[in-house]
Protein backbone atom coordinates (compact mmCIF):
# COMPACT_ATOMS: atom_id res chain seq x y z
CA UNK A 1 0.00 0.00 0.00
CA UNK A 2 1.70 3.60 -1.02
CA UNK A 3 -1.71 5.83 -0.82
CA UNK A 4 -3.00 9.29 0.52
CA UNK A 5 -6.01 11.22 0.99
CA UNK A 6 -6.35 14.74 1.58
CA UNK A 7 -9.27 15.85 4.20
CA UNK A 8 -10.84 19.10 3.34
CA UNK A 9 -13.47 20.87 5.14
CA UNK A 10 -16.56 23.04 3.97
CA UNK A 11 -14.86 26.03 6.45
CA UNK A 12 -12.24 26.50 9.31
CA UNK A 13 -13.12 24.39 12.21
CA UNK A 14 -15.57 21.87 10.47
CA UNK A 15 -13.49 19.48 12.01
CA UNK A 16 -10.45 18.54 9.69
CA UNK A 17 -7.35 18.07 12.15
CA UNK A 18 -9.83 15.70 14.82
CA UNK A 19 -11.11 13.29 11.32
CA UNK A 20 -6.91 13.43 10.38
CA UNK A 21 -5.45 12.52 13.78
CA UNK A 22 -8.94 9.79 13.74
CA UNK A 23 -7.50 8.39 10.00
CA UNK A 24 -4.08 7.92 11.56
CA UNK A 25 -4.56 6.24 14.67
CA UNK A 26 -7.66 4.00 12.98
CA UNK A 27 -4.93 2.97 9.88
CA UNK A 28 -2.13 2.39 12.85
CA UNK A 29 -4.15 -0.11 14.66
CA UNK A 30 -4.44 -1.66 11.08
CA UNK A 31 -1.06 -2.14 10.69
CA UNK A 32 -0.38 0.66 8.04
CA UNK A 33 3.15 2.57 8.41
CA UNK A 34 1.33 6.03 8.37
CA UNK A 35 2.23 9.85 8.89
CA UNK A 36 0.37 13.25 8.96
CA UNK A 37 0.95 16.25 6.30
CA UNK A 38 -0.27 19.62 6.06
CA UNK A 39 1.48 21.61 3.32
CA UNK A 40 0.37 25.39 5.03
CA UNK A 41 -0.77 25.98 8.81
CA UNK A 42 -1.52 29.54 10.00
CA UNK A 43 -1.15 29.04 13.89
CA UNK A 44 0.37 30.41 16.59
CA UNK A 45 0.58 27.21 18.46
CA UNK A 46 3.18 25.46 17.52
CA UNK A 47 6.04 22.79 18.69
CA UNK A 48 9.34 22.07 18.62
CA UNK A 49 10.92 18.40 16.87
CA UNK A 50 13.43 16.50 18.23
CA UNK A 51 15.95 18.30 15.92
CA UNK A 52 14.84 21.90 16.85
CA UNK A 53 11.94 22.71 13.78
CA UNK A 54 9.26 24.27 14.56
CA UNK A 55 5.80 22.99 13.20
CA UNK A 56 2.17 23.40 14.02
CA UNK A 57 1.25 21.38 17.62
CA UNK A 58 -2.14 20.15 15.33
CA UNK A 59 0.61 18.39 13.18
CA UNK A 60 2.60 16.72 16.63
CA UNK A 61 -0.27 15.91 17.69
CA UNK A 62 -1.46 13.41 14.18
CA UNK A 63 1.54 12.52 14.22
CA UNK A 64 1.89 11.53 18.29
CA UNK A 65 -1.86 9.59 16.52
CA UNK A 66 0.97 7.55 14.06
CA UNK A 67 3.19 6.68 16.95
CA UNK A 68 5.47 8.64 15.03
CA UNK A 69 8.49 11.21 15.50
CA UNK A 70 7.03 14.72 14.33
CA UNK A 71 9.33 16.08 11.71
CA UNK A 72 9.43 19.46 9.84
CA UNK A 73 8.41 17.37 6.78
CA UNK A 74 4.94 16.64 7.89
CA UNK A 75 4.31 21.29 8.39
CA UNK A 76 6.54 22.54 5.31
CA UNK A 77 5.12 25.80 5.53
CA UNK A 78 3.80 27.30 9.24
CA UNK A 79 2.89 31.21 9.48
CA UNK A 80 2.89 32.45 12.67
CA UNK A 81 0.19 35.63 12.44
CA UNK A 82 1.92 39.32 14.01
CA UNK A 83 -1.18 41.13 13.57
CA UNK A 84 -4.06 40.85 10.97
CA UNK A 85 -2.26 41.18 8.11
CA UNK A 86 1.18 39.69 8.64
CA UNK A 87 2.93 36.63 9.47
CA UNK A 88 6.28 35.19 10.11
CA UNK A 89 7.07 32.50 7.64
CA UNK A 90 8.49 29.81 8.74
CA UNK A 91 10.08 27.03 6.13
CA UNK A 92 10.74 23.69 6.86
CA UNK A 93 11.12 24.01 10.30
CA UNK A 94 12.66 27.73 10.33
CA UNK A 95 11.74 31.51 10.06
CA UNK A 96 12.77 32.95 6.93
CA UNK A 97 11.18 36.59 7.18
CA UNK A 98 7.82 38.16 8.07
CA UNK A 99 5.70 38.73 5.12
CA UNK A 100 2.44 40.23 4.67
CA UNK A 101 -0.81 38.55 3.33
CA UNK A 102 -0.78 40.74 0.32
CA UNK A 103 2.68 39.61 -0.55
CA UNK A 104 2.26 36.28 0.19
CA UNK A 105 -0.46 34.96 -1.80
CA UNK A 106 0.92 37.63 -4.59
CA UNK A 107 3.40 34.91 -5.47
CA UNK A 108 6.05 33.48 -2.46
CA UNK A 109 3.02 31.28 -2.05
CA UNK A 110 3.01 29.63 -5.36
CA UNK A 111 6.85 29.03 -5.65
CA UNK A 112 6.73 27.21 -2.02
CA UNK A 113 4.57 24.63 -4.34
CA UNK A 114 7.55 23.12 -5.01
CA UNK A 115 8.60 22.90 -1.38
CA UNK A 116 5.53 21.50 -0.30
CA UNK A 117 5.15 18.33 -2.83
CA UNK A 118 8.87 17.44 -2.31
CA UNK A 119 8.23 16.92 1.52
CA UNK A 120 5.00 15.46 0.75
CA UNK A 121 6.58 12.72 -1.90
CA UNK A 122 9.34 12.08 1.00
CA UNK A 123 6.61 11.18 3.66
CA UNK A 124 5.26 8.87 0.88
CA UNK A 125 8.62 6.94 -0.35
CA UNK A 126 8.65 6.16 3.48
CA UNK A 127 5.02 5.27 4.40
CA UNK A 128 2.03 3.20 3.29
CA UNK A 129 -0.19 5.98 3.82
CA UNK A 130 0.19 9.82 4.34
CA UNK A 131 -3.52 11.67 5.45
CA UNK A 132 -2.97 15.27 4.60
CA UNK A 133 -5.02 18.06 6.31
CA UNK A 134 -6.05 21.17 3.99
CA UNK A 135 -7.02 24.56 5.29
CA UNK A 136 -10.04 26.93 5.56
CA UNK A 137 -12.22 25.53 2.47
CA UNK A 138 -11.26 24.38 -1.10
CA UNK A 139 -13.83 26.64 -2.52
CA UNK A 140 -12.29 30.02 -1.32
CA UNK A 141 -12.10 31.26 -5.18
CA UNK A 142 -10.18 34.27 -4.48
CA UNK A 143 -6.96 31.99 -3.29
CA UNK A 144 -7.04 28.76 -5.74
CA UNK A 145 -4.17 30.57 -7.80
CA UNK A 146 -1.85 30.17 -5.66
CA UNK A 147 -3.55 27.60 -3.39
CA UNK A 148 -0.82 24.83 -1.85
CA UNK A 149 -2.96 23.55 0.89
CA UNK A 150 -5.97 22.53 -0.71
CA UNK A 151 -6.87 21.66 -4.08
CA UNK A 152 -3.26 22.86 -5.05
CA UNK A 153 -1.55 20.24 -3.39
CA UNK A 154 -4.59 17.84 -4.20
CA UNK A 155 -3.76 17.83 -8.09
CA UNK A 156 -0.29 18.10 -7.92
CA UNK A 157 0.43 14.96 -5.91
CA UNK A 158 -3.26 13.43 -7.27
CA UNK A 159 -4.70 13.03 -4.10
CA UNK A 160 -8.26 12.17 -3.77
CA UNK A 161 -10.14 14.73 -1.54
CA UNK A 162 -12.70 13.71 1.61
CA UNK A 163 -14.77 16.91 2.75
CA UNK A 164 -15.65 17.26 6.11
CA UNK A 165 -19.04 19.39 7.31
CA UNK A 166 -19.49 20.34 11.08
CA UNK A 167 -23.49 19.97 10.51
CA UNK A 168 -23.85 20.87 14.50
CA UNK A 169 -23.51 24.46 12.78
CA UNK A 170 -26.10 24.07 10.32
CA UNK A 171 -26.33 24.50 6.72
CA UNK A 172 -23.98 21.20 5.89
CA UNK A 173 -25.99 20.07 2.59
CA UNK A 174 -25.69 23.65 1.03
CA UNK A 175 -21.80 23.88 2.41
CA UNK A 176 -20.90 20.56 0.56
CA UNK A 177 -22.86 20.91 -2.40
CA UNK A 178 -21.63 24.79 -3.15
CA UNK A 179 -17.71 23.57 -2.45
CA UNK A 180 -18.10 21.01 -5.22
CA UNK A 181 -20.05 23.31 -7.21
CA UNK A 182 -17.41 25.94 -7.12
CA UNK A 183 -14.51 23.92 -8.03
CA UNK A 184 -12.83 23.76 -11.71
CA UNK A 185 -13.34 20.33 -13.24
CA UNK A 186 -10.22 19.21 -12.33
CA UNK A 187 -10.72 19.67 -8.87
CA UNK A 188 -13.93 18.18 -8.72
CA UNK A 189 -12.57 15.69 -10.08
CA UNK A 190 -10.76 14.36 -6.92
CA UNK A 191 -13.85 15.36 -4.28
CA UNK A 192 -14.58 11.39 -3.60
CA UNK A 193 -17.24 12.36 -0.71
CA UNK A 194 -18.15 13.74 2.04
CA UNK A 195 -18.28 13.26 6.00
CA UNK A 196 -20.66 14.75 8.29
CA UNK A 197 -19.15 15.69 11.36
CA UNK A 198 -20.82 16.52 14.94
CA UNK A 199 -23.99 14.94 14.21
CA UNK A 200 -26.71 14.70 16.68
CA UNK A 201 -29.80 12.36 16.96
CA UNK A 202 -30.98 9.33 14.29
CA UNK A 203 -28.82 9.43 12.03
CA UNK A 204 -31.81 7.52 9.97
CA UNK A 205 -33.47 11.20 9.89
CA UNK A 206 -30.42 12.16 8.26
CA UNK A 207 -29.97 9.75 5.86
CA UNK A 208 -32.71 11.33 2.98
CA UNK A 209 -30.38 14.51 2.25
CA UNK A 210 -27.39 12.25 1.93
CA UNK A 211 -29.15 10.28 -0.47
CA UNK A 212 -30.29 13.60 -1.76
CA UNK A 213 -26.88 15.00 -1.82
CA UNK A 214 -25.41 11.99 -3.76
CA UNK A 215 -28.24 12.39 -6.52
CA UNK A 216 -27.36 15.79 -7.06
CA UNK A 217 -23.34 15.43 -7.03
CA UNK A 218 -23.05 11.97 -7.72
CA UNK A 219 -20.66 11.47 -4.64
CA UNK A 220 -21.23 9.43 -1.38
CA UNK A 221 -21.01 9.75 1.92
CA UNK A 222 -18.16 8.11 3.99
CA UNK A 223 -19.47 8.48 7.40
CA UNK A 224 -21.74 9.88 9.98
CA UNK A 225 -19.54 11.00 13.29
CA UNK A 226 -21.45 11.60 16.08
CA UNK A 227 -21.09 14.73 18.51
CA UNK A 228 -18.69 14.23 21.06
CA UNK A 229 -17.30 16.11 23.71
CA UNK A 230 -13.78 16.72 24.80
CA UNK A 231 -12.58 15.74 21.16
CA UNK A 232 -10.11 18.56 20.23
CA UNK A 233 -7.38 18.40 19.66
CA UNK A 234 -5.04 21.72 19.85
CA UNK A 235 -6.12 24.30 18.31
CA UNK A 236 -4.63 25.99 15.30
CA UNK A 237 -5.45 29.41 14.74
CA UNK A 238 -5.35 32.23 17.87
CA UNK A 239 -6.85 34.98 15.30
CA UNK A 240 -10.02 32.89 14.99
CA UNK A 241 -10.19 31.31 18.17
CA UNK A 242 -11.71 34.00 20.90
CA UNK A 243 -11.11 32.48 24.21
CA UNK A 244 -12.81 34.92 26.25
CA UNK A 245 -15.33 32.76 29.16
CA UNK A 246 -13.99 29.36 27.67
CA UNK A 247 -13.96 27.02 30.78
CA UNK A 248 -11.29 23.75 30.07
CA UNK A 249 -11.45 22.08 33.32
CA UNK A 250 -11.44 17.74 34.07
CA UNK A 251 -14.94 15.75 33.13
CA UNK A 252 -13.57 12.48 34.56
CA UNK A 253 -13.18 13.03 38.59
CA UNK A 254 -14.35 15.18 41.33
CA UNK A 255 -11.71 16.68 43.04
CA UNK A 256 -9.60 14.76 45.43
CA UNK A 257 -9.08 17.51 48.31
CA UNK A 258 -11.87 19.45 49.73
CA UNK A 259 -11.39 22.24 47.39
CA UNK A 260 -11.08 23.41 43.31
CA UNK A 261 -8.17 25.35 42.59
CA UNK A 262 -9.32 28.20 39.95
CA UNK A 263 -6.70 29.34 37.49
CA UNK A 264 -7.32 32.21 35.05
CA UNK A 265 -5.23 32.69 32.16
CA UNK A 266 -5.00 36.41 30.60
CA UNK A 267 -6.07 35.68 27.21
CA UNK A 268 -3.25 38.68 26.12
CA UNK A 269 -3.68 39.65 21.95
CA UNK A 270 -2.07 36.87 19.68
CA UNK A 271 -1.32 34.09 22.24
CA UNK A 272 0.37 31.44 21.33
CA UNK A 273 0.78 27.96 23.07
CA UNK A 274 -2.50 28.23 25.04
CA UNK A 275 -2.52 24.50 25.02
CA UNK A 276 -0.01 24.85 27.65
CA UNK A 277 -2.96 24.81 30.79
CA UNK A 278 -4.34 22.01 28.97
CA UNK A 279 -2.37 19.85 31.05
CA UNK A 280 -3.71 22.07 34.46
CA UNK A 281 -7.10 21.24 32.86
CA UNK A 282 -6.72 17.79 32.89
CA UNK A 283 -6.42 17.11 36.22
CA UNK A 284 -9.31 16.73 38.76
CA UNK A 285 -10.26 19.20 40.33
CA UNK A 286 -8.62 22.43 38.30
CA UNK A 287 -10.73 25.23 36.55
CA UNK A 288 -9.13 27.14 34.10
CA UNK A 289 -10.81 29.93 32.90
CA UNK A 290 -9.80 32.67 30.17
CA UNK A 291 -10.18 36.00 31.36
CA UNK A 292 -9.48 39.74 30.05
CA UNK A 293 -10.61 42.24 33.16
CA UNK A 294 -9.33 42.71 36.19
CA UNK A 295 -12.39 41.78 38.97
CA UNK A 296 -11.63 38.38 37.27
CA UNK A 297 -8.60 38.09 38.80
CA UNK A 298 -10.14 38.17 42.38
CA UNK A 299 -10.87 34.69 43.26
CA UNK A 300 -7.83 33.01 40.93
CA UNK A 301 -5.68 30.95 43.01
CA UNK A 302 -3.38 30.93 40.34
CA UNK A 303 -2.88 33.77 36.77
CA UNK A 304 -0.92 32.65 33.97
CA UNK A 305 0.24 35.13 31.52
CA UNK A 306 1.22 33.27 28.73
CA UNK A 307 3.04 33.25 25.68
CA UNK A 308 2.09 35.58 22.80
CA UNK A 309 3.84 36.85 19.18
CA UNK A 310 3.59 40.52 20.55
CA UNK A 311 5.30 40.74 23.94
CA UNK A 312 5.25 44.38 23.82
CA UNK A 313 1.54 44.98 22.23
CA UNK A 314 0.44 42.04 24.91
CA UNK A 315 2.01 44.12 28.01
CA UNK A 316 0.37 47.61 26.12
CA UNK A 317 -3.25 45.44 26.03
CA UNK A 318 -2.52 44.53 30.20
CA UNK A 319 -1.99 48.20 31.17
CA UNK A 320 -4.96 49.39 29.07
CA UNK A 321 -7.07 47.09 30.53
CA UNK A 322 -6.41 47.16 34.34
CA UNK A 323 -4.67 43.96 34.37
CA UNK A 324 -1.19 44.86 34.91
CA UNK A 325 -2.06 46.29 38.26
CA UNK A 326 -4.49 43.39 39.25
CA UNK A 327 -1.00 41.05 38.65
CA UNK A 328 1.69 43.41 40.35
CA UNK A 329 -0.57 43.91 43.40
CA UNK A 330 -1.32 39.67 42.83
CA UNK A 331 2.74 39.53 43.20
CA UNK A 332 2.66 41.96 45.88
CA UNK A 333 0.51 39.99 47.96
CA UNK A 334 2.84 36.75 47.52
CA UNK A 335 -0.02 35.28 45.15
CA UNK A 336 0.48 33.35 42.54
CA UNK A 337 1.40 33.86 38.67
CA UNK A 338 2.83 32.39 36.05
CA UNK A 339 4.59 33.76 33.28
CA UNK A 340 5.29 31.88 30.17
CA UNK A 341 7.48 32.57 27.24
CA UNK A 342 6.00 35.90 26.02
CA UNK A 343 4.74 36.32 29.58
CA UNK A 344 7.84 35.71 31.57
CA UNK A 345 9.57 38.34 29.66
CA UNK A 346 6.42 41.20 30.60
CA UNK A 347 6.71 40.16 34.01
CA UNK A 348 10.71 41.16 33.63
CA UNK A 349 12.21 44.82 34.14
CA UNK A 350 13.20 45.57 30.29
CA UNK A 351 12.58 44.70 27.29
CA UNK A 352 14.69 46.10 24.42
CA UNK A 353 13.33 44.95 21.07
CA UNK A 354 14.27 46.14 17.72
CA UNK A 355 12.62 42.65 16.07
CA UNK A 356 9.09 41.78 16.93
CA UNK A 357 7.87 44.39 17.45
CA UNK A 358 10.65 47.39 16.53
CA UNK A 359 9.39 49.62 19.74
CA UNK A 360 12.84 49.52 21.27
CA UNK A 361 13.33 50.00 24.79
CA UNK A 362 10.18 49.36 27.01
CA UNK A 363 9.90 49.34 30.74
CA UNK A 364 8.01 45.88 31.67
CA UNK A 365 5.78 44.97 34.69
CA UNK A 366 9.53 44.61 37.17
CA UNK A 367 8.03 41.61 39.13
CA UNK A 368 10.77 39.78 37.82
CA UNK A 369 14.70 40.65 38.06
CA UNK A 370 14.71 39.79 34.69
CA UNK A 371 15.78 42.02 31.40
CA UNK A 372 14.97 40.40 28.07
CA UNK A 373 16.34 41.69 24.72
CA UNK A 374 14.79 40.00 21.31
CA UNK A 375 17.60 38.41 18.89
CA UNK A 376 17.18 38.06 15.03
CA UNK A 377 17.77 34.30 15.30
CA UNK A 378 14.73 32.21 17.00
CA UNK A 379 15.09 29.77 19.54
CA UNK A 380 14.09 26.44 18.97
CA UNK A 381 14.74 24.08 21.65
CA UNK A 382 13.92 21.00 23.71
CA UNK A 383 15.14 21.78 27.15
CA UNK A 384 15.11 19.13 29.98
CA UNK A 385 15.71 19.66 33.46
CA UNK A 386 14.72 19.60 37.17
CA UNK A 387 12.48 22.00 39.33
CA UNK A 388 10.39 21.50 42.77
CA UNK A 389 12.14 17.83 42.96
CA UNK A 390 10.72 16.72 39.96
CA UNK A 391 12.40 15.95 36.31
CA UNK A 392 10.40 18.53 33.62
CA UNK A 393 10.71 18.54 29.73
CA UNK A 394 9.71 21.25 27.43
CA UNK A 395 10.25 23.35 24.20
CA UNK A 396 11.20 26.71 23.91
CA UNK A 397 10.03 28.80 20.72
CA UNK A 398 10.72 32.68 21.50
CA UNK A 399 13.39 35.72 20.56
CA UNK A 400 13.58 36.93 23.63
CA UNK A 401 16.98 36.18 25.26
CA UNK A 402 16.48 36.98 29.13
CA UNK A 403 19.35 38.01 31.17
CA UNK A 404 18.28 36.87 34.76
CA UNK A 405 19.71 38.78 37.45
CA UNK A 406 18.40 37.52 40.68
CA UNK A 407 15.48 35.16 42.27
CA UNK A 408 15.48 31.56 42.58
CA UNK A 409 16.01 29.16 39.42
CA UNK A 410 13.05 27.97 37.45
CA UNK A 411 13.36 26.16 34.43
CA UNK A 412 15.80 28.58 32.94
CA UNK A 413 14.00 31.32 34.46
CA UNK A 414 13.51 32.76 37.91
CA UNK A 415 10.83 33.07 40.44
CA UNK A 416 10.72 35.79 43.33
CA UNK A 417 7.90 35.05 45.87
CA UNK A 418 4.97 33.25 44.15
CA UNK A 419 5.49 35.07 40.76
CA UNK A 420 7.52 32.58 38.61
CA UNK A 421 8.23 33.09 35.01
CA UNK A 422 10.06 30.63 32.64
CA UNK A 423 10.28 30.43 28.45
CA UNK A 424 9.56 26.25 28.56
CA UNK A 425 6.50 25.50 27.15
CA UNK A 426 5.04 21.69 27.58
CA UNK A 427 6.35 22.06 31.36
CA UNK A 428 2.81 21.45 33.10
CA UNK A 429 2.77 18.28 31.08
CA UNK A 430 5.23 16.51 33.28
CA UNK A 431 3.27 14.62 36.11
CA UNK A 432 5.30 14.79 39.16
CA UNK A 433 6.40 18.56 37.96
CA UNK A 434 2.83 19.59 37.81
CA UNK A 435 1.29 17.76 40.77
CA UNK A 436 4.28 19.62 43.01
CA UNK A 437 3.54 23.15 41.24
CA UNK A 438 -0.28 22.79 42.14
CA UNK A 439 0.59 21.90 46.14
CA UNK A 440 2.58 25.13 45.96
CA UNK A 441 -0.06 26.81 44.69
CA UNK A 442 -2.65 25.39 46.73
CA UNK A 443 -0.52 26.14 49.53
CA UNK A 444 -0.11 29.87 48.82
CA UNK A 445 -3.56 30.49 48.00
CA UNK A 446 -5.02 28.34 51.39
CA UNK A 447 -6.81 26.13 49.05
CA UNK A 448 -7.09 22.33 50.39
CA UNK A 449 -6.30 20.84 47.26
CA UNK A 450 -4.96 18.07 46.23
CA UNK A 451 -3.63 16.54 43.16
CA UNK A 452 -4.49 13.19 42.13
CA UNK A 453 -1.85 10.71 42.51
CA UNK A 454 -2.69 8.88 39.00
CA UNK A 455 -3.28 11.56 36.53
CA UNK A 456 -1.14 10.64 33.22
CA UNK A 457 -1.39 13.68 30.60
CA UNK A 458 0.22 11.66 27.94
CA UNK A 459 -1.97 8.33 29.15
CA UNK A 460 -5.12 10.51 29.22
CA UNK A 461 -3.64 12.48 25.06
CA UNK A 462 -3.63 8.88 24.13
CA UNK A 463 -7.26 8.02 25.21
CA UNK A 464 -8.30 10.94 23.62
CA UNK A 465 -6.76 10.00 20.11
CA UNK A 466 -7.99 5.78 20.53
CA UNK A 467 -11.22 7.83 20.72
CA UNK A 468 -10.85 9.48 17.27
CA UNK A 469 -10.10 6.11 16.15
CA UNK A 470 -12.95 4.52 17.18
CA UNK A 471 -14.64 7.45 15.93
CA UNK A 472 -13.80 6.50 12.62
CA UNK A 473 -13.78 2.87 12.97
CA UNK A 474 -17.51 2.76 14.14
CA UNK A 475 -18.86 5.65 12.37
CA UNK A 476 -16.94 5.81 9.01
CA UNK A 477 -17.54 2.99 6.12
CA UNK A 478 -13.82 1.75 6.80
CA UNK A 479 -13.90 -0.30 3.61
CA UNK A 480 -14.68 2.27 1.61
CA UNK A 481 -12.27 4.42 3.23
CA UNK A 482 -8.97 2.27 2.69
CA UNK A 483 -10.18 1.95 -1.20
CA UNK A 484 -9.76 5.81 -1.41
CA UNK A 485 -7.01 5.75 0.38
CA UNK A 486 -5.18 2.63 -1.93
CA UNK A 487 -6.60 3.57 -4.91
CA UNK A 488 -7.62 7.14 -5.25
CA UNK A 489 -10.79 9.02 -6.32
CA UNK A 490 -13.60 7.15 -7.89
CA UNK A 491 -13.15 7.28 -12.08
CA UNK A 492 -16.13 9.11 -13.50
CA UNK A 493 -16.93 11.25 -11.00
CA UNK A 494 -19.91 14.11 -12.78
CA UNK A 495 -19.26 17.68 -13.16
CA UNK A 496 -21.57 19.65 -10.56
CA UNK A 497 -21.91 23.08 -12.61
CA UNK A 498 -20.96 25.87 -12.57
CA UNK A 499 -17.63 25.09 -11.54
CA UNK A 500 -14.79 27.74 -10.94
CA UNK A 501 -14.83 31.17 -12.17
CA UNK A 502 -12.88 31.28 -15.16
Amino acid sequence: MSGGLLVAGTTSDAGKSVVTAGICRWLVRQGVKVAPFKAQNMSLNSFVTRDGAEIGRAQAMQAQACRVEPTALMNPVLLKPGGERSSQVVLLGRPVGEMSARGYHGGRQERLLGTVLDSLAELRATHDAVICEGAGSPAEINLRRTDIVNMGIARGAGLPVLVVGDIDRGGVFASFFGTVALLAPEDQALVAGYLVNKFRGDVSLLEPGLDMLHGLTGRRTYGVLPFRHGLGIDEEDGLRVSLRGTVRESAVAPPVGEDVLRVAVCAVPLMSNFTDVDALAAEPGVVVRFVDRPEELADADLVIVPGTRGTVRALQWLRERGLADAIARRAAERRPVLGICGGFQLLGEHIEDEVESRAGHVDGLGLLPVRVRFAREKTLTRPVGTALGERVEGYEIHHGVAGVAGGDPFLDGCRVGQTWGTHWHGSLESDGFRRAFLREVAAAAGRRFVPARDTSFAALREEQLDRLGDLIEHHADTDALWRLIESGAPRGLPFVPPGAPA
